[in-house]
């Protein structure tokens, strides 16, 4: 149940941060096309109406989210004393690092949305940023007071690291100089346990850690401050894990049928990449479709290494 879990939950609420940041994105193209050829006068009474709006709807989509978080998952197990439960080992680590993207993900997307409220640099810096703190130790916390579960020191570490990588680039160098991004290659092992690993496309997307890759995707120029080098070539790092069927080890059998034996892999990957969101495009919803799909790894060709092997893949994602 804690391996099932766990197996969920870092997935899911990427899958909703992916979806917020959508809708988001949709919003600010709308009203910034909206707001394009008005007068100084209404731009500033078109600030004051976003400024009161994201004022009041991130406590707000604080308070709803975590009453429906303790609802849907947490009401119908039974409450006990705050305890910790180690989960560092399972799954080679890539569920950590999944924290690490949700976290990074959900600072973007507070970011911008304070931003777009015409919030100062410093105020959508680090108040807007200590809303996605707030929620993500919430989440522990109710796991700390679960009797099913437990509170995960990993988890928290990997959040504030996902968090503190959005936070102190944007302090340092005011843009993203390092991006973290996903893919996702389709696997055979959730023929062998679906309800753990995914019944369905969609659910072995979310739940299947054989298939996702997280990628640490560097912008070249910025580092390199070299004009004559195109701003949106990246060179992405990316880690996976192979052959898992189970979190801290594969079982030898599922519903009493004996299951195969795969070796467990760490995989590193060295891949060019793209910053969607550096390509010079004039359309605002272009630029809005482009910055979604930043959050995902180009299909480019990749060094694969794992088992102390090197291996060229002309096209992976």
């Amino acid at each position: 149940m804690v391996n099932s879990y766990k197996n969920s939950y870092i997935l899911k609420t990427k899958y909703f941060s992916v979806v917020f940041i959508f809708i988001f994105l949709i919003l600010f193209h709308k009203t910034t096309v909206g707001i394009e050829f008005i007068d100084t006068t209404t731009i500033d009474n078109s600030c004051n109406l976003k400024k009161n709006l994201i004022t009041y709807s991130f406590p707000a989509a604080y308070c709803a989210s975590t009453v429906g978080l303790y609802q849907l998952w947490y009401a119908d197990y039974p409450l006990s004393s705050f305890h910790f439960f180690n989960d560092n080992k399972e799954w080679l680590q890539i569920d950590k690092i999944g924290h690490v993207y949700t976290a990074y993900m959900f600072r973007e997307m507070s970011y911008k949305s304070a931003k777009w409220g015409c919030f100062s640099e410093n105020h959508a810096l680090w108040i807007g940023g200590s809303t996605v703190l707030l929620f993500l130790t919430t989440i522990e916390i109710f796991d700390g007071f679960s009797e099913e579960w437990g509170f995960s020191y990993g988890d928290i570490i990997s959040n504030v690291a996902g968090w503190s990588l959005f936070t102190t680039q944007q302090h340092y160098w005011n843009e993203q100089r390092i991006r973290m991004k996903f893919s996702f290659t389709n696997t055979n092992y959730p023929e062998y346990r679906p309800n753990l690993l995914g019944k369905n496309k969609l659910e072995q997307v979310l739940k299947d850690y054989n298939g996702q890759t997280y990628w640490f995707s560097f912008n070249i120029a910025s580092f390199l401050n070299n004009e004559n080098i195109p701003k949106w070539l990246n060179l992405a790092v990316g880690y996976g894990g192979d052959g898992m069927t189970g979190g801290y080890e594969n079982p030898e059998f599922y519903n009493r049928k004996p299951l195969p034996h795969f070796d467990r892999n760490r995989q590193f990957y060295i891949s060019p990449d793209i910053d969607l969101t550096k390509i010079p495009v004039e359309s605002k919803l272009l630029k809005t479709v482009l910055t979604v799909l930043n959050i995902l790894k180009i299909p480019m060709p990749t060094i694969e290494f794992t088992d102390n092997k090197l291996k060229f893949r002309p096209l992976y994602f």
